[in-house]
């Protein structure tokens, strides 16, 4: 019941009157992919973000997991003209083995900083760093297992003016798979984007190595993702990731929503 009231608050607050498309800056969403963008929310205004569906598919050693979260949500708020504040949680998560358990509950909530290295106005290359925490809010066995961590720093390049190039370095501390300790994993992902006026493709690339006490675990997908702009401050996206290792999974599909206020 928590759930559902959490969703239809998100979809009435969606369908609410959208901001003021005057000097505002062009709608960046932090959704598709799994890339960010340095671009920073006008100051005073807010934006959520919706993942309206998430399902992630991992074949390995004969079990068959499959992963589903429903209404993500990350709510993006412009402090300064060079800085914003944001805030997500999971709040129904789904996660079955077939032949074996099921568990359901909410995941972790999430609290992060994003300043702008650069002008975010300016043309040419864009460079914001980012801080994040991960909340332990999930139900047993359906999140980090504690509190988790990081750094990246968003990068956006433009090649032409319809294609970009993004890179985001990131390097975080997670919890040992055996509990009490935490250790490193570093990231990176490279994405290639092309505008066909209100439609977005891109291409990204993904890899993460993490130093597991057990041993290193190296996980790498290949994403493709697509968003569909509607006037200035509504967008729809839909992306797929695949797996390119064992360590990965399979696949993942996902749709979801931008809102700016």
């Amino acid at each position: 019941m928590r759930s559902q009231i959490l969703l239809a608050l998100g979809f009435a607050i969606l369908a609410a009157a959208p901001a003021r498309a005057q000097d505002l800056r062009d709608l960046c969403a932090q959704r598709p992919g799994k890339a960010t963008p340095p671009c920073i929310l006008d100051a005073g205004h807010l934006q959520i973000e919706v993942g309206l569906a998430d399902a992630v598919f991992q074949r390995r050693g004969g079990v068959h997991e499959d992963t589903y979260t429903l209404g993500a949500a990350e709510l993006r708020v412009g402090v300064t003209p060079r800085i914003e504040l944001e805030a997500g949680w999971s709040p129904a998560v789904i996660d079955t083995v077939r032949g074996g358990e099921r568990r359901t509950g909410a995941g972790d909530a999430s609290f992060a900083v994003l300043g702008a290295l650069t002008d975010p106005d300016g043309k040419g290359v864009a460079v914001s760093a980012q801080g994040f925490v991960t909340l332990p809010t999930a139900t047993h066995g359906l999140g980090a297992g504690g509190w988790t961590g990081g750094v990246r720093l968003p990068i956006a390049a433009p090649l032409s003016d319809s294609v970009s190039l993004g890179l985001t370095p990131e390097i975080d501390l997670l919890r040992d798979a055996a509990g009490g300790g935490v250790h490193a994993a570093w990231v990176g992902v490279a994405s290639l984007s092309r505008a066909f006026g209100p439609t977005t493709l891109g291409a990204e690339l993904w890899g993460e190595v993490e130093d597991e006490p057990a041993g290193t675990i190296r996980r790498a997908s290949a994403d493709l993702t697509a968003a569909v702009a509607v006037g200035k401050s509504l967008q729809f996206d839909v992306g797929a990731n695949f797996g390119l290792n064992h360590a990965t999974p399979n696949a993942e599909i996902y749709a979801g929503i931008a809102r700016r206020f």
